[in-house]
C-alpha cells in the first residue's frame, strides 16, 4: 500500500529543469531536489547555474549543471544525451526556460517573433520528444510545461509571448495525447505574478504591484514558495492520473 507521503516522494527520480539558473526554474529545481530528486539544471549562463547548484547541494541534495541554449532546437538531441550523464536518463522534465521581450506590436520583427517562439514553444516540444525514449525505457515520465496568464489573457506589449504561451496550452494537451499511453504524463503550470527576472520591470512599480494584487482573489502577488507544492505534485506519483491539464498558480487572478 502506498502511503500519503510516498505519493509526493521523488526519491530515485532524475529531473531536468530548463531555465534552472534563475527565477521560477531555479525555485522549482530546489523544490524537486527537496522532494528527493536528483536535479540537472539547464540554462545558457553557467554562472547562474553554479549558484543554483550550490543552493541545492548546501542542503545535502544532488544537482548538476548543463549549459545549453534551448533556442538551438537542432542541438536538443545532444542536450538530452548530456542531461543523462550525471544521474541517468531524466524521468522528469520541467520546461521553465522562457523569454518575454515586451515589444509594442509595431516593433515586433521576424527575428524577435521567431526567437520568442523558438525558446517558449519549439524548445519545449523538441526537448521533450528527445527525452521520451528514456522515459519510455524507465516506464514512467513527467513533463511539466510553464504556461502563463497570457495563455488566456491578452496583455499589452506581449503579442509574441502570448502567442507562444497560448501554444503551450495546446502543446501540453497534444503531448499528453501522444505519450500518456506510455506512462508519460504532460501538464502545465500557469503562474501569476511572481518576483523573477521576467517580471522585474513590474516589481519596480509599487502602484502596479498593488493593482495586480487587487486583481487576485487572495489579495496578493505570488511568492516563490507558492510554486513548490504544485510543481512537486505534477512531478510526483500523486498526479499519475492527471494529464493534459493546466493548473493556474495565480491566487485566483483568472477566476475574477
Amino acid at each position: 500500500m502506498t502511503g500519503t507521503r510516498d505519493l509526493f516522494d521523488l526519491g530515485g527520480s532524475v529531473a531536468l529543469v530548463t531555465g534552472g539558473g534563475s527565477g521560477l526554474g531555479r525555485r522549482i529545481g530546489l523544490a524537486l531536489a527537496r522532494a528527493g530528486a536528483a536535479v540537472v539544471l539547464l540554462a545558457r549562463r553557467a554562472g547562474t547555474l553554479e549558484g543554483a547548484r550550490g543552493e541545492i547541494e548546501a542542503e545535502g541534495r544532488r544537482a548538476a549543471c548543463l549549459a545549453a541554449d534551448i533556442e538551438d532546437t537542432a542541438a536538443l538531441e545532444d542536450v538530452a544525451a548530456a542531461a543523462a550523464q550525471p544521474f541517468g536518463a531524466p524521468d522528469i522534465l520541467v520546461n521553465a526556460a522562457g523569454a518575454n521581450l515586451r515589444e509594442p506590436v509595431e516593433d515586433v520583427t521576424i527575428d524577435s517573433w521567431n526567437r520568442t517562439l523558438a525558446l517558449n514553444l519549439s524548445g519545449p516540444f523538441f526537448l521533450s520528444r528527445a527525452l521520451v525514449p528514456g522515459m519510455r525505457a524507465n516506464g514512467r515520465g513527467k513533463i511539466v510545461n510553464i504556461a502563463s496568464l497570457q495563455s488566456v489573457r491578452a496583455f499589452a506589449n506581449g503579442i509574441a509571448y502570448g502567442a507562444s504561451k497560448g501554444g503551450i496550452v495546446q502543446l501540453t494537451r497534444a503531448m499528453a495525447e501522444a505519450w500518456s499511453r506510455f506512462g508519460i504524463t504532460c501538464n502545465a503550470l500557469a503562474p501569476g505574478f511572481f518576483p523573477t527576472g521576467l517580471t522585474a520591470p513590474l516589481y519596480g512599480d509599487d502602484t502596479m504591484l498593488q493593482k495586480l494584487a487587487a486583481q487576485t482573489a487572495i489579495g496578493r502577488n505570488g511568492e516563490l514558495s507558492d510554486i513548490d507544492g504544485p510543481a512537486i505534485f505534477l512531478a510526483a506519483p500523486a498526479s499519475d492520473y492527471i494529464t493534459g491539464q493546466v493548473i493556474f498558480v495565480d491566487g485566483g487572478f483568472t477566476a475574477k
